[in-house]
C-alpha cells in the first residue's frame, strides 16, 4: 500500500488568486504525478470555507479562509483525503465548518479529524485500499479550533483518547496511521513531550506517526521499526511577509509510506513552494536537503542534544514573553490595582485574556511558558 502524506495547505494571497483563475496545473503540475500515483493521498486543509456573512471567532493569531476553488484544486492535484484537525479549521465558526465539510463531500474527498461535534471530529477513518484496511487517526494540539459536545471543530490531542482509538483501530485495520498537528512554530525540532507522546502511540499499536504545523520541516526517527516524522513543513502556504530569498517557510517534503506485511517503508519527497509564484515544485538536486535532514535526525536521536536545542529555543524569546506576566510588579502598583485605582488589563473581552488562554491551553505554548517561568523563578 503506497500512501502519500502532505503538510499544510492554506490558500492565501497570490495562491488564492491562481486558484480562482483555475490555474491548478500551474500550482500542482510538478507534484501531481506523484500524488496521483499513490494508492491513497492525504493533505492538511488548514483553512475553512466561509461565506461573506460568516463571523470570525475570538482567538489569537490570523483568521484564515478560502472558497470552493481550494477544494477543486486539491481534487485536481490527486488528493483523496484531507485532515481537518488544525488550528484554523474553526476560524469562522460553525457555519464555515459545515460548509467546508459539505464542499469536501461534494467532490468525493474523504476527511478526518473534524466534524459538527466532538463525536464526529474524533472518528477514525477506515479506508479499504488495495485489499487492506488503513485506519487514519487525526488530532491537533489545543488552540481555538477544538470541537466539543455542542461545538463543531477539530479533534483535540488527548493521549488517552488517541490511545483508545489506536487500540480499537489495531483490532479492525491492517495498518494504523496517526497524523498530528502541533509543535513550536518556526522551530524545526520536536519537543521532548512530542517525542515521548509519539513514541507512546507507536507502543500502543500505530504503524506510523506524521506531524505538521511548524511552518518548517523537521527530521524523523524509526522507533521500534516504525517511522515518526516530526514535521513536514508547509505544503502550499504563501508567506505574507516580504522576503527576497526563500526561507524555511518555503521548503517542505511529502512522505510516501509503503505499508507491507510486517514492515513500513518510506521515502521523503522535498519541494519548494510559493516562493515568487503560486506553485509547488519538486527539488531534484536534494544533496542539501539530505544533509540537513541527516543532521536533524541525529539531534532527534540524541536526548541530550535535543534538550540543548530546546533550551536555547525557549531561552531565546524569554525576555520578550516575560512582560506578559508582570503588569504590576511593585507593592504600590498592586495596592492601587486592588483598590480599583488601576485598570483591569485582563477583561473578558480583552485580548490579554484570549492570549493567556491560548498560552495555557495549547500544549506547545504551555511547554515553552512553563520552562520560562521556572527559569524566571530560579533567577
Amino acid at each position: 500500500m503506497n500512501v502519500i502524506i502532505a503538510g499544510d495547505y492554506s490558500p492565501l494571497s497570490f495562491l488564492q488568486e491562481s486558484l480562482d483563475a483555475k490555474a491548478y496545473d500551474r500550482v500542482f503540475g510538478s507534484v501531481r504525478p506523484i500524488i496521483e500515483g499513490a494508492d491513497y493521498s492525504i493533505v492538511n486543509f488548514e483553512s475553512t470555507i466561509a461565506d461573506h456573512d460568516s463571523q470570525k471567532i475570538k482567538k489569537c493569531g490570523p483568521h484564515l479562509k478560502t472558497n470552493e476553488n481550494a477544494v477543486y484544486a486539491i481534487k485536481f492535484a490527486g488528493f483523496n483525503c484531507v485532515t481537518l484537525a488544525n488550528n484554523h479549521f474553526r476560524d469562522y465558526g460553525d457555519s464555515a465548518v459545515q460548509k467546508t465539510i459539505e464542499e469536501l463531500s461534494k467532490e468525493g474527498l474523504d476527511y478526518v479529524g473534524g466534524g459538527a461535534n466532538i463525536d464526529e471530529a474524533s472518528k477514525t477513518l477506515f479506508k479499504k485500499i488495495s485489499g487492506k484496511t488503513l485506519a487514519i487517526i487525526n488530532a491537533c494540539e489545543h488552540e481555538f479550533s477544538i470541537a466539543d459536545s455542542s461545538q463543531s471543530g477539530s479533534n483535540p490531542l488527548d493521549v488517552i483518547e488517541q490511545y483508545n482509538a489506536i487500540c480499537e483501530a489495531r483490532q479492525k485495520a491492517d495498518y494504523v496511521l496517526v497524523i498530528i498537528h502541533g509543535g513550536h512554530e518556526h522551530f524545526n525540532l520536536p519537543s521532548v513531550r512530542m517525542k515521548k507522546t509519539y513514541r507512546f502511540f507507536i507502543d500502543a499499536g500505530a504503524d506510523a506517526i506524521v506531524n505538521h504545523h511548524q511552518h518548517c520541516w523537521s527530521g524523523y526517527e524509526v522507533y521500534n521499526g516504525k517511522p515518526i516524522f516530526y514535521g513536514l513543513g508547509n505544503f502550499c502556504f504563501p508567506n505574507l511577509s516580504r522576503v527576497d530569498n526563500a526561507t524555511s517557510w518555503n521548503y517542505g517534503y511529502m512522505v510516501r509510506l509503503l505499508f507491507e506485511e510486517g514492515s513500513v517503508g518510506f521515502e521523503t519527497i522535498p519541494y519548494i513552494q510559493c516562493f515568487n509564484e503560486a506553485s509547488v515544485k519538486l527539488i531534484v538536486e536534494r544533496d542539501s536537503f539530505d544533509k540537513q535532514i541527516t543532521e536533524l535526525n541525529s539531534i532527534i536521536g540524541d536526548d541530550v542534544r535535543l534538550e540543548e536545542k530546546l533550551t536555547a529555543f525557549y531561552s531565546g524569546n524569554a525576555r520578550r514573553n516575560r512582560y506578559l506576566w508582570e503588569p504590576y510588579r511593585s507593592k504600590f502598583g498592586k495596592a492601587l490595582y486592588y483598590l480599583h485605582l488601576l485598570p483591569n488589563y485582563m477583561t473578558r473581552r480583552g485580548k490579554k485574556l484570549v492570549m493567556f488562554y491560548n498560552l495555557l491551553n495549547c500544549e506547545s505554548h504551555r511547554d515553552k511558558m512553563m520552562f520560562q517561568l521556572k527559569n524566571y523563578l530560579e533567577e
